[in-house]
Order: C-alpha cells, then structure tokens, then sequence
C-alpha cells in the first residue's frame, strides 16, 4: 500500500541522501554522511507541521482568507481555523506526479485548477537535486489559464544544526528588518528594523535560547551573487546553511515551539525563503502576477558545513 506521505522517491549524491514524498512534494529526509540536515517524518506518517512541505500558490498567511486581485473579491477557505487564517497555499496534501527521476534529481508536477478563492490554473514544477553543493530545490509556476494569476512559493524545512535543540544552536541570518505580528493570530503589523527588537536581531551569530521566533524578514544581505544564507551551528561544531537567490526577498523563522508536545518542541528551526511576504496577496509585497503563458523560477539550497 502507497504510505500515508505518498510515493518515495530517494536520491543520492556526494554523501547527501534525500526523501521526497509525492504528496505536497514534501522533502522527507536529507542526511549528509548519516546526519539529519532537517527534522525527519516517517514514510507512514500523516506529515506533521508542514515539514518539508512545497507552499504555492502562497507561503505564510493571507489574513481571514480574504484578498482583492484585479477587481475581484476572493474568499479562501481557513486552513489555519484557529487563527482565522489561510495558511500556506493550496497544494499541502495535492498530489504531485512524476515528470523526471534520476539517482540524484528528481522533477515533480502538479496543477492547481480553478477553485473558490483561486480561480486560476497554474501548473507547479519541483525540482529536487543533490550534488557537491548540496540540496537544490527549484519551484516553477506556469500559468495555463486566461487571466493573470496572484503567485508566491516557498519552502518549509526544519533545519537541524546536530545534537541538541533549538535553545542550544548558534544562528546567522542577515536581515535587518522583521515583520512584527499580532500575537493571537500571527497577522502582520508593521515592518521595523531589527535595531528596534535586538530579540529578533541575528545579524552577527549567537545563541537562540529561549528566544521565541515566529516572524518574516527582510533587508536581507546577500553575497557577489546574490545569495542570501542562513546559518545554523550546534554547540559540537556540526552546521547546516540554507541559501536562496534573488527572487526569494523574505525569509520566515520559526523555532517550532510545542510546549504541550515535548517529543517536538523546538527540536528543529524553520528557515523558509519566501518570495513575497506574509499576506502579500494583500498588501502586494514581493507578489508575482503571473500573466497567462508566463512562468517564474524560484530555487534555494541546503547544505552541510
């Protein structure tokens, strides 16, 4: 019988290992030389937390599933209820085929139709490739339908640094602003530099601790070519790094806190690029508007150090 997270598709390259499940086009598992580089699920296991999950056509929320785009009231159903909120797309639990598969590379599909809230069809295209560099994951959006279509991507892996919790890990992220939320139900308030909340400020590295994240940022520093990276180091010295190019102009950081689940509070920390911001089909940042027969390429990397 197909497992709970769908088909298993395994690659292998340069000491990396990867599982990619066929529902969401989740990234299952990635080890390097037998380490975990994000927070595993079990072949059989309903996915918990959007672990490893592919978000499209939105990551992060939209704010009471509500949103205008050209002209038109759109209402989305509350995937997040007890926020009131649309939480990470439309594709979760869609189930994606198979387009290509090789040792170390393999390409997934899915479409999303026409549905209440979302009455465009946009064909979605995940790349996963393994390789000296690391873990490439790219995302293709093509727009099939007839109209101009709303469109952000992002992934959300669970990175872990090694032995220990988040409490115990060094992280590097260089943004210089952070977007505040409500506390309830996580809604955007305002962007302000990091100068203003030095909690939330990672610009150099240092221990997380018990600091509670669950925030987008921006103003993002990036190196000759564009990249920006996140990094993660456990106290023994082992790190994991995720970096993301250009198209990707927000991140979101969650440490993962569970304190009703022990088993799970804050064993990994979730760096998702994003290429716009939380309920951007809102306020428009960073949102694509994929015209008919346009596409648009995002891709990021996870990688041992």
């Amino acid at each position: 019988m197909t497992p709970r997270s769908g088909r298993q598709l395994h690659i292998a390259a340069s000491g990396y290992r990867a599982t990619i499940a066929s529902i969401g086009a989740s990234l299952r598992t990635l080890t390097y030389d037998g380490r975990d580089l994000v927070v595993p699920f079990d072949a059989d296991e309903v996915r918990p937390g959007y672990r490893g999950v592919t978000l499209a056509p939105w990551p992060n929320r939209i704010v009471d599933g509500r949103y205008v785009f050209a002209g038109v009231n759109h209402q989305l159903p509350l995937t997040e209820p007890e926020r009131g909120q649309a939480l990470h797309g439309l594709l979760a639990w869609a189930e994606f085929a198979d387009r290509s598969v090789s040792d170390d590379r393999v390409v997934l599909v899915a479409v999303i139709e026409p549905q209440a809230g979302y009455p465009f069809r946009v064909e979605v295209e995940v790349e996963y490739r393994l390789g000296d560099d690391g873990l490439t994951q790219a995302v293709t959006a093509r727009n099939l339908g007839g109209d101009s279509a709303p469109w952000g991507t992002g992934p959300h892996p669970y990175l872990v640094a090694g032995e220990g919790r988040v409490d115990d890990w060094t992280f590097t992220l260089p943004a210089s602003e952070v977007f505040t939320v409500t506390p309830d139900r996580l809604s955007p308030v305002a962007l302000e530099h990091v100068d203003v909340h030095p909690e939330w400020d990672f610009r150099n590295p240092r221990t997380i601790g018990d600091t509670l994240v669950d925030h987008a940022f921006t103003g993002l520093g990036r190196d000759g070519e564009g990249l920006a990276e996140a990094r993660l180091q456990a106290e023994a010295g082992t790190r994991v790094a995720i970096s993301w190019n250009e198209h990707c102009s927000w991140v979101q950081i969650h440490t993962a806190d569970r304190p009703d689940r022990p088993d799970v509070h804050r064993i990994g920390l979730a760096v998702e690029p994003m290429t716009c911001a939380p309920d951007a089909f809102n306020s428009g940042a960073g949102l694509v508007v994929l015209d008919p027969g346009a596409t648009h390429r995002a891709s990021w990397r996870i990688r041992a150090l």
